[in-house]
């Protein structure tokens, strides 16, 4: 690419990228990505942002580096003789906030996370410590006080400030970008333009000027993909002028645009029976996800759909869990895990620390939910996440005994 000023990384040299740090040390590595994203090889590119993933962004941590990079990968984003710009769109997205599942289904608390960091900015590391050792000494049992006395002792307040701090510099370094972000959604690219429709749904304080250009997107003969990653990103950050347009997709003929519809009113709280149908419906049998695919969960719209259901009250629709409960016995592998868990919080509450009591306690939904739980098969039984899970929740982690908890042969 020639031309400083069509030049997509214009000033890449100009960052002091060896005086910055990701997760292995010093950037200087960075620039080099940047501009291996922009080659013809797919080979360079899949090669860098693999690379990318691992050290601005590892594992959903974010560094003082991860920041700087941003300008730089929506200038590739926006740059048409770039390829593969929806893989640089989702990795800004990823940039922005880590791991959706954190956040689904009520989107971004900014305010919260915002107030946070405040906090510790003002906390007094000494008082920090004495509040984790109270923590500590109020462990129900040994193993929890242990685990409790382990993350005590790697406590450092001036290197988790440090990190929270760089979290939210990546995050409002991508907010910067919305302008930019939203002019893609004109992209005649369709994957791109389901990528962008994804991504601007995180950012609450830019929820004025990125509804609007939603509500252009959800038109009687949208594409199917690009339409439900909007719909469900109208419905994050409240966008409850768009309700009236929502509706109209509530009753439609694509499956995938119902289940949008219903995620995203469900969060604005427009709930009645027809919302409530489709969510159970799709928790049971979800709608195929075509390309372009809703990115949001992973494109698990099975698992969204489950936990959907488990926000609203159970005692207002007492009729939600024998859905989630079916769709729960017909996940299988990693794609049950968001299923899994919001049963588990449906039932049980917030994890806790100590085993369940006797199964012949439990309430009868409690019951239930022990017993699809354990019903699972060994494709989902094999994964250490699933049992850490479990766990919890004071459950047993192994599947035997589990099963025998649960009165199960």
């Amino acid at each position: 690419m020639s031309g400083r000023e069509s030049d997509p990384l214009a000033g890449l040299d100009e960052v002091d990228w060896a005086g910055l740090e990701h997760a292995y040390g010093p950037a200087e590595d960075v620039p080099e990505l940047l501009r291996a994203l922009a080659s013809e090889l797919p080979s360079e590119r899949d090669k860098a942002r693999s690379e990318l993933y691992g050290n601005i962004f590892h594992q959903g941590s974010r560094y003082e580096a991860t920041a700087h990079a941003v300008p730089f990968l929506v200038a590739l984003a926006a740059d048409p003789r770039v390829q593969d710009r929806a893989d640089i769109v989702h990795l800004l997205s990823a940039i922005a906030i880590g791991y959706d599942e954190a956040y689904l289904p009520n989107g971004i608390d900014i305010t919260g996370w915002r107030a946070g960091i405040g906090q510790m900015r003002t906390a007094d590391p000494e008082e920090e410590l004495r509040r984790i050792d109270q923590w500590v000494a109020e462990a129900d049992d040994e193993g929890e006080r242990r685990v409790r006395a382990m993350r005590r002792a790697m406590y450092d307040h001036d290197q988790s400030l440090r990190d929270a701090e760089a979290e939210l510099g990546a995050y409002d370094a991508v907010r910067a970008t919305v302008p930019a972000l939203r002019d893609l959604l004109d992209n005649p690219d369709l994957q791109i333009q389901a990528a962008a429709a994804y991504t601007l749904g995180w950012f609450p304080e830019e929820a004025a000027g990125t509804l609007p250009v939603f509500g252009r997107l959800l038109k009687s003969d949208a594409v199917p993909g690009v339409a439900a990653n909007a719909i469900v990103s109208a419905g994050l950050p409240s966008g409850h002028a768009l309700v009236p347009q929502l509706r109209t997709f509530l009753t439609g003929q694509e499956a995938l645009l119902r289940c949008s519809a219903a995620i995203a009113l469900a969060r604005l709280d427009d709930i009645d029976p027809d919302v409530l149908d489709v969510l159970e419906t799709a928790a049971v049998q979800p709608p195929e996800n075509s390309e372009p695919r809703i990115h949001h969960l992973h494109g698990n719209v099975r698992g969204y759909a489950t936990i959907t259901l488990a926000a609203i009250e159970e005692r207002t629709h007492p009729r939600l869990l024998g859905a989630m409960l079916r769709g729960l016995a017909l996940s299988s592998g990693p794609a049950a895990f968001p299923t899994a868990e919001a049963v588990l919080q449906h039932v049980f509450g917030q994890p806790r620390s100590g085993p369940l009591p006797p199964y012949a306690e439990l309430t009868e939904p409690q019951q239930r939910a022990v017993r699809t739980l354990a019903e699972m098969g060994d494709d989902t039984w094999r994964w250490g996440n699933f049992m850490l899970m479990l766990s919890a929740w004071g459950l047993p982690s192994q599947r035997a005994e589990c099963r025998t908890y649960a009165g199960l042969d």
